[in-house]
């Protein structure tokens, strides 16, 4: 783990908690009570909003924008102009005319899991969860869950292929192990050889 990075120009409130070896890139924000991992990348631009949490390893491209209270865990990478929204019904002003205030409103922040990926320019809409290493197409917009290991594209995001750990899409394997005539259809990674056992809509490693 190496030493914690803030180029002069970025904007790290002094609450902000910020983990070994992270680097901070030019014109980013990083706001109060917001926690950074280990080893995590902030790119030119790019915003964390308060509260935010980020596990170790994480990645954000440059101006990427993530809004309170968003959690992604270790692993995780948000591309180029990425944006995971906090407010379902956004609105500037209250029904009497004012100036909406953060006590106005309740921030309801995305979920990104361990290992997955956000695509430059998609959208995550408020509330919604990406599973474990899976991947958003660019200039996808998800407006429902996405499952571990889905592929997603589209406006609304929905799934075309499984992914693995590697982030390359699976191939049908061909066969199955002896006794396993109850699992759903096989799926192998081009890269890494590891299989994957689909049923009920999901998958898991075999």
């Amino acid at each position: 783990m190496g030493e914690t990075r803030i180029l002069p120009s970025a904007d790290v409130d002094e609450r902000a908690r910020i983990g070994g070896g992270t680097t901070v890139w030019h014109l980013a924000q990083v706001r109060e009570d917001a926690v950074l991992g280990a080893d995590c990348v902030i790119g030119r631009g790019a915003y964390v909003g308060p509260g935010v949490r980020l596990g170790d390893g994480v990645k954000l491209q440059n101006h990427a924008l993530v809004y309170e209270p968003a959690v992604l865990e270790d692993g995780v990478f948000i591309g180029p102009a990425a944006v995971l929204t906090n407010d379902p019904y956004p609105r500037s002003l209250d029904v009497d005319g004012a100036l909406k205030r953060p006590g106005d409103w309740e921030a309801l922040g995305v979920t990104v899991r361990e290992g997955a990926s956000v695509g430059a320019r998609a959208v995550v809409v408020a509330g919604r969860t990406v599973g474990r290493f899976a991947l958003v197409g660019a200039g996808a917009v998800v407006t429902r869950d996405v499952p571990d290991f889905a592929l997603v594209v589209g406006v609304p995001a929905r799934r075309i292929g499984w992914v693995g750990r590697a982030g390359e899409p699976l191939d049908k394997a061909d066969g199955r192990d002896a006794g396993a005539a109850q699992d759903g259809p096989r799926w192998r990674c081009p890269r890494t050889g590891e299989e994957y056992i689909e049923s009920g809509g999901r998958l898991s490693p075999a």
